[in-house]
């Protein structure tokens, strides 16, 4: 498909087949989102493929330390009372329209908190790709946008070929967790992670699209004859 349909056509998938992702496959795609720019061509990332056992003992850990109270441990700095204003209009519309697709009602606690695990589960996709940088580059802020634009190339190169994928910070939430069983060495730092698999048909989360702001709220033209 051409540039801009891709675009438009990719979202967030939440629901995915128990099918395996061929490694060529998964090879492919990431050759494809090694293409992205980087500052000074440091291209500081990591791609650490996760599959099978491994996942799943990374989903157990992470569900249980979270089921018990352990404080989320993240190794990048976030921020500790979440979004505010405008930021959490957004992030509280995209969950609204989740919620209605899969008819889940506010009241109803026990559906909205196994979404919620599902999270911390990386949404039992079959392969979660973890994305770490080299601790050497730290204060890392340039680094955080090279691996923003690595992982954009990723879920559109993963799009064409029929995957879909979710960004998912829950998935990397108790970080020990995920550092021993996906081997991250210490001289990497942990990011985020991507539920990657073939969607499945029929999950109704996986037909919503976030609504996005109108180009008017976020675009100032400078120097531009006036119309």
């Amino acid at each position: 498909m051409d540039f801009e349909t891709l675009v438009r056509e990719r979202r967030s998938i939440r629901g995915y087949k128990p099918d395996p992702v061929p490694k060529e496959v998964i090879r492919e795609v990431i050759e494809i989102a090694k293409g992205a720019p980087s500052s000074m061509n440091t291209q500081p990332w990591h791609f650490h493929i996760v599959t099978g056992a491994p996942l799943d003992r990374i989903r157990e850990g992470n569900t249980e330390r979270n089921l018990a109270g352990v404080p989320p441990s993240r190794e990048i700095p976030v921020r500790k009372d979440g979004y505010q204003g405008i930021h959490r209009k957004r992030q509280v519309e995209v969950a609204v329209q989740l919620f209605e697709a899969m008819g889940i009602e506010r009241q109803d606690a026990e559906r909205r908190q196994d979404w919620v695990l599902r999270g911390f589960r990386q949404f039992d996709a079959p392969v979660s790709i973890v994305m770490t940088y080299d601790k050497v580059l730290e204060p890392a802020t340039i680094s955080h946008f090279d691996l923003g634009a690595v992982v954009y190339g990723l879920v559109l190169a993963a799009w064409t070929r029929g995957l879909g994928t979710v960004i998912n910070g829950q998935g990397i939430m108790q970080s020990p967790v995920v550092r021993e069983h996906a081997r991250i060495p210490d001289d990497e730092v942990i990011m985020t992670c991507i539920a990657m698999g073939y969607p499945s048909e029929g999950f109704a989360a996986n037909d919503v699209k976030s609504r996005r702001t109108p180009i008017d709220d976020i675009v100032t033209f400078v120097g531009f004859d006036e119309e």
